[in-house]
């Protein structure tokens, strides 16, 4: 048995996970999506094959990062604090 997590020791989202979450919200807003799709050149095809891909996940995450309104609805609609969120961006641009 799993001793239980304490709430500091709260586990952070993976990329995956939170590129899923980004993709289930641009499915569920349609206009976001068309914003999301023209923002990145993708035609409906090319969404089609991108999603999986490493690279496209961390375009998820760009996008959302860089779009405080939507990036705010997700974190409510996924109970992800806009922190955390972040904090795996900042895990994947080390740089900033």
């Amino acid at each position: 048995m799993r001793p239980a997590l304490l709430r500091s020791e709260k586990v952070e989202p993976s990329v995956t996970t939170l590129a899923d979450s980004c993709l289930g919200y641009l499915a569920e807003n349609p206009d976001e999506l068309l914003a999301f799709m023209q923002f990145a050149g993708l035609d409906p095809d090319a969404l089609r094959r991108s999603v999986g891909a490493p690279a496209f996940q961390r375009g998820l995450i760009d996008y959302f990062a860089s779009n405080e309104p939507i990036l705010l609805a997700l974190c409510a609609n996924t109970g992800t604090s806009p922190e955390e969120f972040m904090r795996v961006w900042y895990r994947l641009n080390p740089a900033g």
